[in-house]
């Protein structure tokens, strides 16, 4: 093969790729996605606040109605003799929004039951709240009624209030807070994230294949290169712009979110007090982790910081490299050979099968791969090279011993190397074979051609 000849079509791949309006309008509209998929639940939890409901109330037991103050989100007004059935037909005229009625006490089963009626459905939040509220009166007036002496007290004392922190430990012994919560986050986001873009770029070449071939543009290159050239300068050339593409994104879509957090202030994320505690955290005693002992200053955005700082970064981030470029490699060789046996993508979709459902049983492991990413299933799913790309990926969240890692690449090269070798056999003949449908047979026999 003929390495300046590639690096031309490499070249000549590249440029078309990404001059087309095609990769300018997915490379800034993807960030942007991509930001607001991370913006979205937290600008979503600011906009959601329920309108302030004015609530009327006509309380027969007497014990509620202390328990119920008013709140940003619900003003209660006390009518405690008023007729309930004339309230409810006057509500909006009385400018209120909703009644609730609390039955007289029960002696015997010491409870009261409550309705509430509205004009129109009340949300979730001020229902619970109203709800929690009567249960906590119905729970005091039976404390203070049961003749046990300290009993508020003893129910108090009894009640756990036990929360689990889990923390991890390095070489050297030293502990670090971690969440799994957020590990699985990581896990699942990676996975998915290499699944698309193998996907996503292996069929580019598929196509870019079926395009020079449908109109006879091939016929001219091949007359001037190999088809090898020609199959592996193109795999090669696709992989280049998906790779400035993804660097574009990251670079892209981190810039988005710190612009969108800073206009947003502090109410987006952790409170300056939090950040501080995370980032310095002077006067701790020798072997202790800065990070963990903000932990209780930083709250749940502390246990998340304190999780992602634990993190082997710069090894996720190289596998992310070494398993997309050859995950893609092995994929694209495939989906070239596919593409050059037939001469419109309504062709391919048959042959197309065995190669896309590998990737999708790879797609699902790794879904689940935080559930137990030691399990026989996870770890076969990170050897087998046609689902480890994305597996190993989402596995490295949760630790992966060196040589495992190691197998898995080495297991990745070697299936590449055997592929890009049947591929080009098979794009040699296929490129010009035209007027009839490729079966697998007809590949079979392409390959034993010599």
């Amino acid at each position: 093969m003929n390495l300046r000849t590639t690096g031309i079509i490499i070249s000549r791949e590249y440029l078309n790729k990404v001059r087309k309006k095609s990769f300018l309008v997915t490379t800034f509209l993807v960030p942007v996605l991509f930001a607001a998929m991370c913006l979205l639940p937290t600008l979503i939890m600011l906009g959601a606040k329920e309108s302030a409901k004015e609530i009327v109330v006509v309380d027969r037991s007497g014990i509620v109605t202390p328990f119920l103050t008013d709140s940003e989100s619900v003003t209660y007004t006390f009518l405690p003799s008023a007729d309930p059935d004339s309230v409810k037909q006057a509500l909006a005229p009385l400018g209120f929004d909703a009644l609730l009625t609390v039955s007289e006490l029960d002696a015997e089963a010491r409870s009261v039951t409550a309705d509430v009626y509205s004009l129109k459905p009340l949300g979730m939040d001020i229902e619970g709240s109203v709800n929690s509220r009567i249960n906590d009166a119905v729970e005091a007036y039976r404390i203070e009624t049961s003749g046990i002496d300290n009993l508020k007290q003893i129910i108090s004392d009894i009640r756990p209030h036990v929360k689990l922190t889990t923390y991890t430990l390095d070489s050297e012994g030293k502990e670090t807070v971690s969440e799994s919560g957020v590990y699985m986050v990581v896990s699942m986001v990676l996975g998915m994230v290499i699944y698309l873009f193998i996907a996503l770029f292996g069929g580019m070449v598929m196509s870019s294949v079926i395009e020079e071939k449908s109109s006879r543009v091939i016929e001219v290159l091949v007359s001037s290169v190999k088809a090898t050239e020609l199959m592996f300068g193109k795999i090669l050339g696709v992989v280049l712009v998906a790779l400035t593409q993804f660097m574009l994104w990251i670079v892209l879509t981190v810039s988005i979110i710190a612009l969108a957090g800073a206009i947003a202030g502090p109410s987006m994320g952790a409170s300056p007090e939090a950040v501080e505690a995370m980032l310095s955290t002077p006067g701790l005693p020798d072997g202790t982790d800065a990070v963990t002992q903000a932990v209780a200053q930083g709250g749940d955005m502390g246990v998340i910081f304190s999780t992602l700082s634990n993190l082997p970064i710069g090894t996720i981030l190289a596998c992310f490299i070494v398993f997309f470029v050859f995950g893609y490699l092995l994929y694209s060789s495939l989906f070239a050979a596919i593409g050059s046996a037939v001469e419109n993508e309504g062709d391919s979709q048959q042959l197309q099968i065995p190669l896309t459902r590998p990737l999708l049983v790879g797609f699902f492991i790794a879904i689940y791969a935080f559930k137990a990413p030691d399990s026989a299933l996870v770890f076969w799913g990170s050897m087998i090279p046609f689902t480890s790309p994305i597996v190993m990926l989402a596995r490295l969240p949760f630790g992966v011993p060196a040589w495992e890692i190691l197998l898995s690449m080495a297991l990745l090269v070697l299936t590449f190397v055997v592929c890009a070798w049947l591929s080009a056999k098979i794009y040699r003949v296929g490129i010009l074979t035209f007027g009839k449908k490729a079966s697998w047979k007809d590949l079979y026999k392409w390959l034993k051609l010599k």
